[in-house]
């Protein structure tokens, strides 16, 4: 049973990496930036504050498989907010056991802001995926325009900029490289080449064969 812990700032192309690998490895993988972006969207849709304490906690216990399944949580709305619930400490408690059990079943991939530091300090392979704030807002932007959504570009970068903030200064298990973190930088990456280089760091330190 293996568990690789994948953690970096919004958009560096973690996410893409992880399923990728999980799919190479046969292992299952968790996204758990959905477990914040479920949170976040229960809360907006109750009407509440993001802010608020007690009704993000409630939302974050009360999450089941059709929040997680939901395919409109990427929104510039809900990613706002979903940065707001994640900054809650009792949010990040709800959410632990969640995370540990989901890797302790069957081993898996995961990937998010502190799963080498906090949810899975012993990962057996941890890594770090970064990029300019330039290349990951123009990605982010891009997934917007794809969607339909009319947001200009500076605006992406300014919220790509306070959401870095907001994850490097929270209380709670802020963003940061693991010690042990392999360290890859997307900003001239495509996801091939992402996908090749992380495949081969990760056999490098176990026995797999993939």
């Amino acid at each position: 049973m293996m568990i690789v812990a994948i953690d970096g700032p919004a958009a560096a192309g973690k996410g893409t990496l992880a399923k990728r690998l999980a799919a190479a490895l046969g292992l299952p993988y968790l996204d758990t930036g959905v477990l914040y972006r479920a949170t976040a969207k229960r809360v907006l849709e109750a009407g509440k504050d993001p802010a608020d304490t007690q009704a993000a906690v409630e939302a974050a216990r009360s999450l089941g498989k059709d929040d997680l399944a939901r395919t409109d949580l990427r929104d510039a709305v809900t990613s706002k907010a979903a940065s707001q619930v994640a900054s809650i400490p009792a949010v990040r408690q709800a959410l632990l056991d969640f995370q540990r059990h989901f890797g302790n079943s069957h081993g898996a991939v995961l990937d998010g802001r502190d799963i080498g530091t906090i949810i899975f300090p012993h990962a057996d392979v941890k890594l770090f995926v970064t990029a300019s704030v330039e290349a990951r807002a123009t990605r982010r932007h891009l997934e917007f325009l794809g969607r339909g959504e009319d947001v200009a570009l500076a605006d992406v970068i300014a919220d790509v900029q306070a959401r870095d903030e907001a994850d490097r200064t929270r209380a709670a298990a802020p963003l940061m490289k693991a010690a042990d973190a392999e360290l890859i930088d997307t900003t001239y990456m495509d996801a091939d080449a992402a996908f090749t280089h992380a495949l081969e760091m990760i056999r490098r330190k176990t026995t797999v064969r993939a």
